[in-house]
């Protein structure tokens, strides 16, 4: 009986590392997907048709189309799997590493860009 538990404890390890190698291949594919959109979401922000949120995601600032909703859903997915990993990794919670990524988004943000404060209000980098 001891032989066999001890000869299943490397199958039992391996299978403890799969959701965490399975989360990390997903980011690296939600990063390569988000890369991809990047110059669509730019010029929906430099538009003023979306802006980012202070939970670090995508938010329609107008009425948008299929297309643009498609992207804006797509890119908020990828970022939620992204902040998933990090929270993961990091012992905190997806919100928390969203609202860390929201003050990093608006410090790089370009001038122009709608951002959102953490009380909610809206307002456009200088």
């Amino acid at each position: 009986m001891k032989k066999t538990i001890i000869s299943f404890l490397p199958f039992l390890f391996l299978l403890a590392l799969v959701p965490v190698t399975a989360l990390a291949d997903s980011a690296t594919e939600a990063t390569e997907r988000i890369k991809d959109r990047l110059a669509q979401v730019d010029s929906m922000k430099a538009s003023g048709e979306v802006g980012e949120d202070a939970f670090g995601f995508l938010a329609p600032r107008s009425e948008l189309g299929p297309r643009q909703k498609s992207i804006v859903e797509s890119e908020n997915a990828d970022r939620r799997i992204i902040y998933e990993a990090i929270a993961s990794r990091a012992g905190q919670t997806m919100e928390a590493v969203g609202q860390q990524r929201a003050i990093q988004i608006a410090t790089r943000a370009r001038s122009g860009v709608w951002l959102q404060k953490p009380d909610g209000e809206w307002y456009q980098k200088p």
